[in-house]
C-alpha cells in the first residue's frame, strides 16, 4: 500500500527555482521526485540546522559563491594559567609588581622563589586572598 500525493503549493525565490530547474533538467527527473527525495533525505538536517540558526553561538560565514562550505568552530576562553609569575599575581590582584613582591619577600603571600624569580599557584593565590577579606 502506496502513500496517496498530497498537494503542495509553493513559490519559490528565482534563483533557488532555476536551481531546482537544472537539477531536475540534469537529473532527468520529475520535479515532484526530486523534490520528495531531498525532503525524505534533507529534513532531519533542515530542521537541526534551523535549531541551531536560533543558538547565540553559531556564526554564518557567507562565502560568496556557490560552493558549499561546511564546518563548525567554537570560542573557548584559554584556560588560566595554574603557575603564576609576579606579573601575572599582579594582574589578577590588581595591584603593582612591586606589591606582590614585597609581600611574597615577606611570606604574607603564599610562593616559591626559583633562583632570582617568584611562582605562584593560583589555587593558593586566590586561598590568600579569600583568607585575608
Amino acid at each position: 500500500m502506496t502513500d496517496a500525493p498530497k498537494p503542495l503549493y509553493v513559490r519559490l525565490p528565482a534563483a533557488e527555482a532555476e536551481q531546482l530547474d537544472r537539477a531536475a533538467f540534469e537529473l532527468q527527473l520529475p520535479k515532484r521526485e526530486l523534490v520528495t527525495r531531498l525532503v525524505a533525505r534533507g529534513l532531519p538536517d533542515v530542521l537541526r540546522d534551523a535549531a541551531a540558526d536560533r543558538d547565540p553561538r553559531r556564526v554564518v560565514i557567507e562565502t560568496g559563491g556557490d560552493q558549499l562550505a561546511i564546518g563548525r568552530h567554537e570560542f573557548r576562553p584559554a584556560e588560566p594559567p595554574e603557575v603564576l609569575t609576579a606579573e601575572q599575581v599582579a594582574d589578577l590582584l590588581q595591584v603593582g609588581v612591586a606589591d606582590v613582591l614585597a609581600l611574597a619577600e615577606a611570606g604574607d603571600l603564599p610562593g616559591r622563589r626559583l633562583g632570582d624569580h617568584w611562582r605562584f599557584a593560583r589555587r593558593a593565590v586566590l586561598g590568600w586572598l579569600a583568607a585575608a577579606a
